[in-house]
């Protein structure tokens, strides 16, 4: 565990730009080149808006989390979202504990909404820290009407807060549309 570790919560506008630089420079190392696994804009516009959760080692951004509102549908009910976006550690500095104080944080943050949401191909990361794997069968909600996502089926993790309703971890789920990846 790392005990120099300073975490900050931030409004994307009060991000400097080099603060920009540095987070996307380590997005983009800890999610690679592989194409279905890059970090791509679109990836980086949707953790935009929200709060930053930002890691700091000896002054070096070290591991970064956005937490953004989004409203999310659960068995056809909106639920207020806090939707976790663009986690990732700084490749070498993985494995110390980083991750975890910056999902501890991300929590806090997410308590204030009536769910937390994120997707993800580490569950056995988020399930430790209280995220809970959704079964039932994923959506996004078009002018046209709904349309099943069926390749993130079994992708979306959630996280009960004190305002949470109780949930079905079988029911429908369903997200408005937006570019790049829906979920």
């Amino acid at each position: 565990m790392v005990t120099d570790l300073r975490l900050r919560r931030l409004p994307t506008a009060a991000l400097t730009s080099a603060e920009v630089d540095a987070i996307r420079a380590i997005l983009f190392a800890a999610f690679g080149d592989d194409p279905e696994e890059a970090f791509t804009e679109d990836d980086w516009d949707h953790a935009l808006g929200g709060t930053h959760v930002v890691a700091d080692l000896a002054g070096t951004i070290v591991a970064h989390a956005s937490i953004v509102p989004r409203e999310i549908h659960v068995g056809g009910r909106p639920l207020t979202t806090g939707y976790v976006e663009a986690v990732a550690v700084r490749p070498g500095q993985q494995r110390r504990g980083l991750g975890t104080a910056v999902m501890r944080v991300v929590a806090e943050v997410v308590a204030s909404s009536e769910l937390g949401a994120l997707g993800t191909g580490e569950h056995g990361f988020y399930e430790r820290l209280g995220w809970r794997t959704w079964r039932g069968p994923s959506s996004v909600r078009t002018e046209d009407g709904e349309r099943a996502t069926p390749d993130d089926d079994g992708y979306l993790m959630v996280l009960a807060t004190p305002t949470s309703p109780p949930l079905d971890l079988e029911a429908p789920i369903s997200c408005e549309l937006r570019p790049g990846d829906v979920w």
